[in-house]
């Protein structure tokens, strides 16, 4: 259920940058959204959809751009793409790895009349 709170932050923020640009329509807003962010796309579209009435974003579409998730392992520092849910190292088979892709959450523009 974050996505309630995620989208009218997506909100928020358009219409703040739209207000500062004199914007008088926004017609599309273009997410960026890693795999490991947990964001389920329909959801937030199912939100805008009443959070954007009678705001001047009513109508606009959302496009999501996905970023796969990226791992480097500390031990040996190989990046790599997990499969599934294993997430240890595939060349020294080590668990401990960071996030180095894919947590990634942001409005990465606004499209505006």
């Amino acid at each position: 259920m974050h996505e309630l709170a995620v989208t009218q932050s997506i909100l928020d923020i358009s219409l703040r940058h739209a207000q500062k640009a004199g914007a008088k329509k926004i017609t599309g807003i273009n997410l960026v959204i890693g795999e490991f962010a947990s964001i389920v796309d329909d959801s937030v579209q199912f939100y805008w959809e009443l959070y954007a009435q009678g705001t001047i974003a009513q109508n606009a579409q959302l496009h999501f751009e996905r970023i796969a998730g990226e791992m480097t392992c500390t031990n040996c520092k190989l990046s790599f793409h997990p499969k599934d849910t294993d997430f240890s190292c595939p060349d020294c088979k080590s668990e401990f790895v960071q996030i180095t892709k894919g947590d990634e959450f942001r409005v990465d523009s606004i499209d505006v009349e």
